[in-house]
This record gives structure tokens, C-alpha cells and sequence, in this order.
């Protein structure tokens, strides 16, 4: 099992490390399209190197979905959160740490280092209730196409499943980055928000209750409902 927590942990590192960097250092110069793909590729570079030791959750709502949906032991999902979390702290200190090597110095509480948020001086301005929709339907999706993609019935394609889920993933991103700066991953808030602290920490509780509530109804659909998930292909 440890295998599995280590690669969870390197798969989050990862994604907030170059995700995240993407928006702190090369923001102003990708725009909103070259993070988002940051972002996808991240996701799916670790989907092919770490998917077949751990499944590249590297998302505590993906793990917890996995859970709600029967493919994992909550023991499993709460192991695999720990390590995920890890992860995300693990690669914001390292982002927090190149940042501040700047010659005319960082301040990473009033520069932050690509947290979620909502409100007035935070991207769009979006309010609370926009970006609480956004995260809950965005995850919804996100998870359905993970569930689905790498379900083990005759119409889902192991190989191709990363690029599908990465892709997806930037799209999330394109239409979300102005609303929330995207979530749709509990350990991806909370690293960067740990060391920002102030606002970020406030609103950090919406980035963990809204892609948990989106992956348990994406979850619930792919077990439960007719036409969806393995029972029904295999018919």
C-alpha cells in the first residue's frame, strides 16, 4: 500500500507545483488557456506514469467518489487523502520557496500562490454562491468522466483514459479560472492556502465541501442509477 500512497503523493505534488506555478510565475504571460493546460498536462503526465501503481486519484474528491462508487475501502480513501494533502502542502513550500527567490523579493500573502477564492479583488469577482455552483457541477462532471472512463466495461479505454480525464480538466479550467481559480480538488486548495493564510484560509471550506458534495452526486449516478456504470454496459 505504501507504493500507492507515494505515488499519490508525488501525483499532487506535481499538479500544484506545475498547476499552480503555471499561475504564479507564468500567468501574466500564458493567460487563463496556458494555465488551464498546465494544469491537463500535469494531470495527465501523472496519469501515465504514476495510473498504474495508484490510479492517479491525486484528489481527495476523486478518492472519496471511488469510495461512494465501490471501487475502493474507505480505509483506502482516507489513506490516500492523507498522502494527497501531503502531496499539495509538499508542492506549494516547494512553489512558495522558488517564488520568494526572486531578487526584488515575493510577498506571498499579497501575491499568493494560486489559491481558490471568491469575491471582491479576487479574479472575476465572482460571489460566494457563483463559485459554490461552479465547483459543485464542475466536479460533478469531472468525476463522472473519470468514473466512466476508467470503468472496466467493454466501452472504456484504459489507454486513452488519462488524455480524457487531463482534457477535461483544462476545459473545467478555462470556463472556471475567473470564478473560483478552479478547485475541484480539496489538497489542491488547501497547499497554497496554508501559506497564504488570511482570506484564502477563510474561504478554504467551500473547496472542500463543494467537490466533495459534486464527486458523492457523480458518484451515487454512476452506482445507482440506470444505464451507468459497469452492471449496465456488461448487459
Amino acid at each position: 500500500m505504501i507504493k500507492k500512497e507515494i505515488a499519490e503523493f508525488i501525483g499532487t505534488f506535481t499538479l500544484v507545483l506545475f498547476g499552480c506555478g503555471a499561475a504564479v510565475i507564468a500567468g501574466e504571460q500564458i493567460g487563463v488557456l496556458g494555465i488551464s493546460f498546465a494544469f491537463g498536462l500535469a494531470l495527465i503526465a501523472m496519469a501515465y506514469g504514476i495510473g498504474g501503481v495508484s490510479g492517479c486519484h491525486i484528489n481527495p474528491a476523486v478518492s472519496f467518489g471511488a469510495w461512494v462508487a465501490g471501487r475502493m475501502s474507505f480505509i483506502d480513501f482516507i489513506r490516500y487523502a492523507v498522502a494527497q494533502c501531503a502531496g499539495a502542502i509538499a508542492g506549494a513550500f516547494v512553489l512558495m520557496t522558488i517564488v520568494k527567490g526572486q531578487m526584488a523579493g515575493y510577498d506571498v500573502a499579497a501575491s499568493g500562490l494560486g489559491q481558490n477564492g471568491w469575491g471582491a479583488g479576487y479574479l472575476g469577482e465572482y460571489t460566494r454562491d457563483a463559485a459554490l455552483l461552479f465547483e459543485v457541477v464542475a466536479t460533478f462532471l469531472f468525476v463522472t468522466v473519470i468514473l466512466g472512463a476508467t470503468d472496466d466495461a467493454d466501452i472504456a479505454h484504459p489507454a486513452i483514459a488519462g488524455l480524457a480525464i487531463g482534457l477535461t480538466l483544462v476545459v473545467i479550467h478555462i470556463v472556471g479560472i475567473q470564478i473560483s481559480g478552479v478547485s475541484v480538488n480539496p489538497a489542491r486548495s488547501l497547499g497554497p492556502a496554508l501559506f497564504v493564510g488570511g482570506q484564502a484560509m477563510e474561504q478554504l471550506w467551500l473547496f472542500i465541501a463543494a467537490p466533495f458534495a459534486g464527486a458523492t452526486l457523480a458518484a451515487l449516478r454512476y452506482r445507482f442509477c440506470p444505464c451507468s456504470g459497469t452492471a449496465c454496459c456488461k448487459k
